[in-house]
């Protein structure tokens, strides 16, 4: 009885995987029909990707991808023939071919019972997946345009993917030509879409290697250095080698410069800011940096007062220039009521004062033109109601006290 029961179970096991392989055989002949129905197609070979018996066959993958390069093409065939395709489909069967391709692949160079690699689908999958490796590019396009930015992101990277897998060295679909960079680029500027600084990063230090809109990568590595992750190491580093790549784009060198700047760096600073005058002599703006760096950092207030007034004579109207060289004579005058305040000698300390009166009148007509230019910035309002009191100018005083009050 045992024998008999046990014997059944056998053809029990090898019904239920012929019928398996016969779903498998069913979804491709589904898939190649005309009017094919690829739900059902695709209902079939889902139950053999899961089922014990055909999960492991190279075949069941390779129809699973088969099923979606057959739906792709029959979206594409209408495009082709001037029909509107429904594009999401489209292209949502086209991302799905490579997934179920590489692992067919892999099972494909399994070695038989022999021994002996004799793959039966290898050939197919590789001029399948060539041959739609430029839609993919397309696919992304699509999506970016939708300003969908993950899919994008996903179609744009598996370009890249298919380009780089060994199966393809040394062919056409792996060459590093203008449509791959373009297509490498278009990753990397997607994925800075996706709130992942971590994906970004990967995906523009991937990028930068290659020439298509080089500087434009560092640039968009900078912001996520700087902007989103506060990294001040990683930002530093990757400006100095854009400055070294890209010498001629200002980004880089003032970047930098403002960085040193900000921490305090003052020789490496005005090392840099002397760089950037060599390149661009007439810019005002490099000399009212010296100026502020002269002024801030060491407090060397005539190098500071030669900068300053160098950058008003390139450009008499930079704002920022007149309120630094005001703001230069404002604190030197505040300095000198304070030490006139510590003398005893009446004499001395009216000497000393009228300097003090002195500098505030020098500083009056830059923040008055500064004002004029920013009426808003509150800067030159508290410099100039400080001027108006210490030189004792009651309806000037009155007047810009009135116009602070509006704010």
């Amino acid at each position: 009885m045992k024998r008999v029961l046990f014997t059944v179970a056998l053809c029990v096991a090898a019904s239920t995987s012929f019928a398996q392989k016969k779903a498998v055989g069913e979804a491709q002949s589904i898939a190649k029909s005309n009017n094919a129905d690829f739900g059902e197609a695709r209902t079939l070979i889902k139950g053999a990707l899961e089922n014990p018996e055909t999960k492991d066959d190279a075949k069941t993958w390779y129809v699973a991808g088969f099923i979606e390069d057959q739906q792709f093409n029959a979206e594409r065939t209408k495009q082709i023939l001037g029909q509107q395709p429904n594009e999401p489909v489209m292209y949502e069967a086209l991302y799905g071919i490579l997934p179920y391709f590489q692992k067919a692949y892999e099972l494909d160079q399994q070695p038989n019972e022999k021994g002996k690699v004799k793959p039966r689908f290898t050939k197919d999958i590789k001029s399948i997946l060539s041959a739609n490796h430029i839609y993919l590019f397309n696919g992304g396009a699509y999506y970016f345009d939708q300003k969908d930015y993950k899919k994008a992101y996903d179609f744009f990277n598996q370009y890249v993917e298919i380009s780089e897998l060994p199966m393809f060295a040394g062919t056409q679909t792996a060459e590093k030509d203008s449509t791959f960079m373009t297509v490498q680029f278009y990753a990397a500027v997607a994925a800075t879409q996706l709130g992942d600084s971590k994906i970004a990063i990967a995906a523009l230090d991937r990028a930068k290697n290659t020439e298509y809109r080089q500087s434009d990568i560092y640039q968009y590595l900078c912001y996520e250095y700087g902007e989103v992750l506060r990294d001040s190491v990683n930002l530093e580093k990757t400006l100095e080698e854009g400055l070294v790549k890209f010498p001629e784009d200002p980004y880089y060198l003032m970047s930098l410069i403002n960085i040193y700047i900000y921490s305090n760096r003052n020789e490496k600073a005005l090392e840099y800011l002397n760089i950037a005058i060599q390149k661009n002599p007439d810019d005002a703006t490099l000399y009212n940096a010296i100026g502020r760096v002269y002024e801030t950092g060491f407090k060397d207030y005539d190098n500071a007062e030669k900068y300053l007034k160098l950058a008003l004579e390139k450009d008499p109207n930079l704002t920022d220039a007149l309120s630094s060289l005001g703001r230069l004579y404002y604190n030197q005058a505040v300095n000198k009521q304070s030490e006139a305040n510590m003398i005893n000698d009446s004499k001395k300390y009216q000497e000393e004062l009228n300097v003090a009166k002195e500098l505030f009148k020098k500083a009056l007509p830059y923040f008055k033109k500064a004002h004029e230019a920013e009426p808003d910035k509150k800067d030159n309002l508290i410099g100039l109601r400080g001027i108006y009191y210490n030189l004792n100018m009651g309806p000037e005083l009155e007047a810009i006290e009135a116009e602070m009050n509006q704010q």
